[in-house]
């Protein structure tokens, strides 16, 4: 059990510096600018309402940056091991298929509590300058359960990544986040259709996709913290997210471990 530990660190944190190397933080940068801008320019434009438009803003670009992280570079996770054949020797070590997906899965996780916890610092202190009143409360929730949608999203990439290129994986990843995110819509869209056919299709979607929705607390952050679902409903929606993070998980290790190299 220890020795599987210490493998699952050392690959978890060779994809962390593997990571944070190829400059992902200089989206933190951006994000800086963004705000930066937005913090001069809106009293100006949107006298009155820069206040909500600045907290809107700021989860937006949270959520924006963090979703290209995860797709862009969880969707080559494991294919630039495959394409690039060092998967050989990689599996050749004696370290299990489970342990390389969860390995690599954690290691990628660490970059982005990293960059969603610098993003928050810098737009707290964005918030704070504009003298802009908000609920530290509800937007560490929000952010926090941003991150657990970009660890799903994650593993939704690595999945495809495992069997598909790393193009059609991205397209893939991003189709499930706009189908997650419309999951509700589309289960009523079939219910208002009188097609036994379409209906059956829309129920399949709803059961098998993740329903994103529940890990989006941006509009309750930035419009008040009464409007934040109840401790039980967070609580049930933070096991939600981690549950379907380990199915995915674990079918990702099935379909890599009956893969031939």
């Amino acid at each position: 059990m220890a020795m599987t530990v210490l493998r699952i660190w050392v690959i978890a944190c060779n994809v962390f510096l593997e990571v944070i190397r190829d400059r992902v933080l200089y989206l933190v940068a951006l994000y800086a600018l963004v705000m930066g801008a937005a913090m001069l320019l809106l009293p100006e434009v949107a006298a009155g309402a820069h206040d909500k438009i600045t907290l809107d803003l700021g989860l937006a670009g949270i959520h924006v940056l963090g979703l290209l992280v995860a797709i862009f570079v969880g969707t080559g996770l494991i294919n630039k091991e495959i394409e690039k054949r060092t998967v050989l020797v990689l599996i050749a070590k004696p370290v299990s298929r489970g342990e390389f997906i969860l390995g690599k899965h954690l290691g990628l996780a660490a970059v982005l509590v990293v960059l969603l916890g610098l993003l928050l610092v810098l737009y707290l202190g964005v918030l704070s300058l504009s003298a802009i009143s908000y609920s530290f409360t509800s937007l560490l929730l929000a952010v926090v359960f941003t991150f657990l949608e970009m660890a799903l999203l994650t593993a939704v990439a690595m999945l495809f990544g495992v069997f598909t290129s790393s193009l059609l994986a991205t397209l893939m990843t991003f189709a499930v986040y706009l189908m997650g995110h419309l999951s509700t819509d589309i289960l009523a869209l079939g219910e208002i259709s009188e097609n036994p056919t379409i209906q059956r299709v829309t129920s399949g979607l709803y059961l098998v996709l993740p329903d994103l929705e529940r890990l989006n607390l941006r509009n309750q952050a930035v419009y008040g913290l009464d409007l934040l679902p109840t401790t039980g409903e967070l609580l049930g929606n933070l096991l939600y997210g981690l549950l379907y993070i380990a199915l995915l998980l674990t079918l990702t290790s099935a379909i890599f471990a009956r893969r031939q190299f």
